[in-house]
């Protein structure tokens, strides 16, 4: 607790004893600050976290799936792994309900959607679809594809699988 000095003074001035600043009551001398100086936590950041904290107000103001897209990109190449994974973490945890996290971490797990029309060749075009589509995506396509089959097709098809586990 402060007192002020000036209210408790001696008959003799002690000058050297007080503090040179002291500032409790209006016109009184000012007090030197005595709480513990801390250190500004930007001053103690890392260069890259400062500049993912700017590039995520960036993203938060401009809302958008390119800004997000990019927010991905410079955090997988300026932040660890760890990093990474602790920042979706409590990003999951933040939602509402356990049902919005699953949501949102399907969404990001399975991001290859529905297949696009072949280009040049089908079946590297499948290959590399097959190669981002979650495995529910991947049972379902083939599924409804073995399905859409004609017999015959769907027969020939059971042979080529059978021949692939013997060979394996």
């Amino acid at each position: 607790m402060y007192t002020d000095l000036q209210s408790n003074q001696s008959p003799h001035d002690f000058k050297c004893l007080a503090p040179k600043k002291y500032q409790d009551k209006p016109k009184t001398n000012a007090e030197p600050d005595t709480r513990p100086k801390h250190q500004s936590l930007s001053k103690t950041m890392r260069p890259e976290h400062k500049r993912m904290s700017r590039v995520l107000g960036y993203c938060l103001t401009l809302a958008d799936a390119d800004s997000w897209a990019s927010f991905s990109a410079l955090a997988a190449a300026r932040l660890s792994a760890e990093e990474r994974g602790a920042l979706a973490l409590a990003a999951l945890m933040s939602l509402d309900c356990s049902e919005q996290a699953v949501a949102v971490a399907e969404t990001a797990l399975s991001h290859a959607g529905s297949p696009l029309p072949p280009f040049l060749s089908p079946m590297d075009d499948a290959r590399w679809w097959a190669s981002f589509a979650s495995l529910n995506e991947r049972k379902a396509y083939a599924l409804a594809a073995y399905e859409a089959l004609p017999l015959k097709e769907q027969m020939a098809f059971r042979r080529h699988i059978s021949e692939m586990e013997i060979a394996a």
